[in-house]
Protein backbone atom coordinates (compact mmCIF):
# COMPACT_ATOMS: atom_id res chain seq x y z
CA UNK A 1 0.00 0.00 0.00
CA UNK A 2 2.04 2.84 -1.23
CA UNK A 3 -0.10 5.65 0.41
CA UNK A 4 -2.37 5.13 3.30
CA UNK A 5 -5.95 6.18 2.30
CA UNK A 6 -8.10 8.41 4.50
CA UNK A 7 -11.05 6.13 4.81
CA UNK A 8 -12.34 3.82 7.68
CA UNK A 9 -11.71 0.60 6.49
CA UNK A 10 -9.26 -0.74 3.66
CA UNK A 11 -10.26 -3.12 0.82
CA UNK A 12 -6.61 -4.36 0.17
CA UNK A 13 -5.86 -7.69 1.95
CA UNK A 14 -2.60 -7.34 3.51
CA UNK A 15 0.11 -10.49 2.54
CA UNK A 16 0.53 -11.25 5.74
CA UNK A 17 -1.80 -12.32 8.52
CA UNK A 18 -0.54 -13.75 12.27
CA UNK A 19 -3.20 -15.01 14.54
CA UNK A 20 -2.27 -15.58 18.29
CA UNK A 21 -4.23 -18.85 19.08
CA UNK A 22 -6.22 -19.54 22.37
CA UNK A 23 -8.26 -21.96 23.57
CA UNK A 24 -11.90 -20.01 22.71
CA UNK A 25 -10.59 -18.88 19.41
CA UNK A 26 -8.29 -21.39 17.65
CA UNK A 27 -11.02 -23.38 15.56
CA UNK A 28 -12.43 -20.08 14.83
CA UNK A 29 -9.21 -19.20 13.75
CA UNK A 30 -8.04 -22.13 11.51
CA UNK A 31 -11.99 -23.31 10.47
CA UNK A 32 -13.32 -19.69 9.80
CA UNK A 33 -10.88 -16.97 8.98
CA UNK A 34 -8.21 -19.44 6.57
CA UNK A 35 -10.84 -19.89 4.00
CA UNK A 36 -11.55 -15.92 4.44
CA UNK A 37 -7.92 -15.46 3.76
CA UNK A 38 -7.61 -17.51 1.24
CA UNK A 39 -10.60 -16.00 -0.30
CA UNK A 40 -9.03 -12.92 -0.25
CA UNK A 41 -5.48 -14.11 -1.69
CA UNK A 42 -3.53 -13.22 1.46
CA UNK A 43 -0.49 -14.87 0.81
CA UNK A 44 1.38 -16.03 4.12
CA UNK A 45 -0.78 -17.17 7.50
CA UNK A 46 1.16 -17.33 10.60
CA UNK A 47 -0.58 -19.82 13.69
CA UNK A 48 1.12 -18.53 16.90
CA UNK A 49 0.26 -20.97 19.65
CA UNK A 50 1.62 -19.66 22.82
CA UNK A 51 0.19 -22.44 25.15
CA UNK A 52 2.19 -25.11 22.93
CA UNK A 53 4.87 -23.01 21.92
CA UNK A 54 4.36 -23.65 18.63
CA UNK A 55 4.48 -21.38 14.70
CA UNK A 56 2.66 -22.81 11.53
CA UNK A 57 3.43 -21.04 8.59
CA UNK A 58 1.27 -21.76 5.74
CA UNK A 59 1.53 -20.24 1.82
CA UNK A 60 -1.56 -19.68 -0.45
CA UNK A 61 -1.11 -22.21 -3.14
CA UNK A 62 -4.08 -21.54 -5.23
CA UNK A 63 -7.07 -21.27 -3.48
CA UNK A 64 -5.51 -23.35 -0.34
CA UNK A 65 -3.07 -23.16 1.89
CA UNK A 66 -0.25 -25.22 2.11
CA UNK A 67 1.78 -25.73 5.78
CA UNK A 68 5.87 -24.71 5.02
CA UNK A 69 6.59 -24.84 8.27
CA UNK A 70 5.97 -25.64 11.73
CA UNK A 71 8.92 -25.44 14.50
CA UNK A 72 8.49 -24.46 18.26
CA UNK A 73 9.86 -24.06 21.53
CA UNK A 74 13.63 -22.49 20.89
CA UNK A 75 14.02 -23.07 17.49
CA UNK A 76 15.58 -20.24 15.28
CA UNK A 77 13.94 -19.75 12.50
CA UNK A 78 13.49 -18.44 8.39
CA UNK A 79 9.99 -18.04 8.15
CA UNK A 80 8.01 -16.51 4.90
CA UNK A 81 7.21 -13.85 3.71
CA UNK A 82 10.24 -12.57 6.38
CA UNK A 83 13.11 -15.06 5.87
CA UNK A 84 15.21 -13.10 4.72
CA UNK A 85 15.80 -12.23 9.14
CA UNK A 86 16.01 -15.10 11.48
CA UNK A 87 13.26 -15.16 13.87
CA UNK A 88 14.23 -16.86 17.49
CA UNK A 89 11.09 -18.65 18.71
CA UNK A 90 11.50 -17.96 22.53
CA UNK A 91 11.38 -14.55 22.20
CA UNK A 92 7.72 -14.96 21.26
CA UNK A 93 7.14 -17.05 24.47
CA UNK A 94 9.29 -14.45 26.47
CA UNK A 95 7.45 -13.81 29.77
Amino acid sequence: MPEVPDVAAFTLAPDWVAEVLSASTARLDRVGKLPIYAREAVGHVWLIDPVAQTLEVFKLDGARYVLILTAGGDAVVRAEPFDAIELALASLWAR
